[in-house]
């Protein structure tokens, strides 16, 4: 085979890992599928918030660990394709020279042990920094276990890097995989990589992330956010993902399916701009919605993670978005008046995110406000938002 249709294998493998943002309202994150047939362009958010393509794959696919999952764990039968680091870090080259890509984004099943895998990754990286003189965006996948030289050559090379948490707690993980130890091969390294990343650290720049798999387990939402929450505070994670677990394609003895609460309808499904994966139920994608929704509030609106409300069983509403669910359980809080208050308090309200807070404040310094019309929000907002204010 040729670059390209091992590309076109690897790409399709690397949906397992998908890093997207369903539950935002940039359509740049969403789960969809690319129009260029090329299944390795992958849609992404640029640091200014705009849309832009990056090169996502996989170094290889055939796995030696045993992520319950994932369908490329061992032993399984799949054709295994690999490229060498020359020969990605080449392609990806030429090919961004041909068509605008913010950048690569590069992951690996674990290529005999993840040692091996990691030179392959780092190589990829070295050979573009160095030789094809690449200043752009490379991320790159750091493998469960890898040693702190590792990291540190991926952090020399890399302009953002990732290490899957998978589950929140040992009690979870362990579910998903008898080979991997949670503490040495997962928060070993993400402590790790917080200590070389963090202000003032030679890899400060890195950006860092990480990522839940949702419903491998019999986990609930308010252990996954009380994990992520204390990721964001302790370990100064920058961005936390949620990828709804694919039950049809891991291990049939984890079915998802079990762990995911039902929808009265679909009809909530038509908010939502994404495409369903195979073997993932639409209930599955809204919970993941939902943890998008309030991993957002964790990170731009100010909330605590005491303030996220739960049913009984420990799981955001499916029906309702967390801050809607939040407004509604504190009618005390309401109306707020939009002449005194706060960006913060203006937060709070459903249908006002930061740049409509934002806008409000400056807005009423130099305009007088007598109706909440006034205020010349997009109408979907102000409805939602309406009955929440007051003049």
């Amino acid at each position: 085979m040729d670059t390209k249709d091992k590309l076109d294998i690897l790409s399709r493998d690397a949906q397992y890992d998908l890093s997207c943002a369903c539950g935002t309202k940039n359509p740049a994150e969403h789960r969809k599928k690319n129009s260029s047939g090329d299944g390795w362009l992958y849609p992404t958010t640029t640091a200014s918030g705009g849309p832009g393509i990056i090169l996502k794959t996989l170094m290889g696919n055939r796995c030696s660990n045993d992520c319950k999952y994932c369908p490329l764990r061992a032993n399984q039968d799949f054709r295994s394709v690999a490229l060498s680091p020359y020969e990605m870090a080449s392609f990806f080259f030429e090919f961004q020279l041909k068509r605008p890509l913010i950048g690569i984004f590069l992951s690996s099943a674990v290529l005999g042990d993840c040692e091996k895998t990691m030179e392959q990754l780092v190589a990829t990286a070295e050979i573009l920094r160095k030789h094809f003189r690449y200043r752009g965006y490379i991320h790159l996948k750091i493998i469960p276990g890898a040693s702190k030289m590792s990291i540190d050559a991926a952090l020399r090379y890399a302009s953002a890097v990732s290490l899957n948490i998978e589950a929140p707690g040992e009690k979870h993980f362990s579910k998903l995989s008898d080979l991997k130890n949670y503490q040495k091969d997962i928060i070993d390294p993400l402590t790790y990589i917080s200590q070389q990343t963090s202000k003032g650290n030679r890899y400060a720049k890195v950006h860092t992330s990480s990522q839940f798999i949702v419903g491998a387990s019999d986990e609930k939402d308010n252990e996954i956010l009380g994990y992520g929450s204390r990721m964001y505070s302790n370990l100064h994670v920058g961005r936390l993902y949620y990828s709804a677990y694919q039950g049809g394609l891991g291990d049939p003895s984890i079915p998802g399916e079990q762990n995911v609460m039902k929808l009265e309808s679909d009809e909530q499904l038509s908010l939502f701009d994404f495409e369903t994966p195979r073997g993932t139920s639409p209930d599955a994608l809204v919970r993941e919605h939902r943890l998008y929704q309030a991993d957002w509030l964790l990170r731009q609106y100010g909330f605590g993670y005491d303030e996220l409300i739960f049913g009984k069983e420990g799981n955001l509403s499916l029906e309702k978005d967390p801050k809607l669910v939040w407004a509604e359980s504190h009618p005390d809080y309401f109306p707020l008046s939009v002449k005194k208050a706060s960006k913060e308090q203006l937060l709070r309200v459903p249908g006002i995110g930061p740049t409509f807070a934002s806008r409000i404040v400056n807005y009423r310094k130099d305009t007088p406000l007598s109706t909440l019309e006034d205020l010349r929000l997009p109408s979907a907002y102000f409805n939602k938002a309406k009955s929440y204010l007051q003049i």
